[in-house]
């Protein structure tokens, strides 16, 4: 599997795409798998998860669905190389160190921000990115989610603390649109964690929180990870979390 703006960037699609893609791999499957996005991917987890297609759903750090109202200037803030010119909607748009500090590895140290920018910074799609941000000035946006389904089924929704790409205010207002579904809906803020909780060396702690949630919510789906004999956010070759997943986006 590979990331909901990498899929984005490589056929240059739009929001419903992405969720068209990866519920086409999902009708393959022969069980109903447990989604797990950060960022982007969690708001694809959530539009996933709308019409009844996961066991169980973790969304870290989501991008905003419409619906979802603030706008907090730390976000502003770390969108600004991407959304600050209209002319990036049709284009891949790298980031700066400086800016991909601000956005992602605020919470860590220099020397391992400098390492998360060598290894994972690269030039993502800016058309889907453009999508959320204008989600609730378009009533026809791709970036909705339907939180009312009672399928939805388990939704967890993780918060770094000291997030600026998708602060606190933002991840809350999720979980207060998702709260009134019938399914369990909860929301966990992680202190002292930035964007890069899922990437850089404090990534166990989510794939811990991640898996003790499946674990509660849909047991089953733990003895059918795509590494069986390894823990959740630990693959055979010491990777991240990002692999471990039933169906991560």
């Amino acid at each position: 599997m590979f990331d909901a703006l990498d899929y984005a960037l490589a056929h240059q699609h739009l929001t419903r795409d992405v969720a068209a893609h990866y519920e086409s791999i999902i009708t393959q499957l022969d069980h109903t798998p447990v989604i797990i996005g950060h960022s982007f991917g969690g708001l694809i987890t959530q539009i996933l998860a709308g019409p009844g297609l996961s066991a169980a759903a973790l969304a870290i750090d989501p991008a905003p669905f419409r619906g979802v109202l603030p706008l907090p200037i730390s976000s502003l803030r770390a969108a600004r190389p991407v959304l600050g010119n209209p002319a990036n909607r049709n284009r891949a748009i790298p980031l700066t160190y400086d800016q991909f500090r601000y956005a992602f590895s605020n919470a860590v140290t220099d020397d391992e921000a400098h390492e998360l920018y060598d290894q994972f910074a690269v030039s993502a799609s800016a058309a889907t990115l453009f999508q959320a941000a204008a989600a609730n000035l378009n009533p026809w946006t791709e970036a909705k989610v339907d939180s009312k389904n009672p399928e939805r089924g388990p939704l967890l929704i993780i918060s770094g603390e000291k997030n600026h790409a998708v602060p606190w205010a933002i991840a809350n207002a999720a979980y207060k649109r998702q709260k009134h579904n019938e399914g369990v809906t909860e929301i966990l803020k992680m202190p002292g964690r930035g964007h890069s909780l899922t990437i850089d060396g404090g990534w166990h702690e989510v794939a811990d929180t991640a898996l003790e949630f499946v674990r509660r919510f849909a047991p089953s789906a733990v003895t059918r990870s795509v590494y069986p004999s390894v823990p959740l956010g630990r693959t055979p070759n010491g990777g991240s979390t990002r692999n471990a997943a039933h169906l991560r986006v």
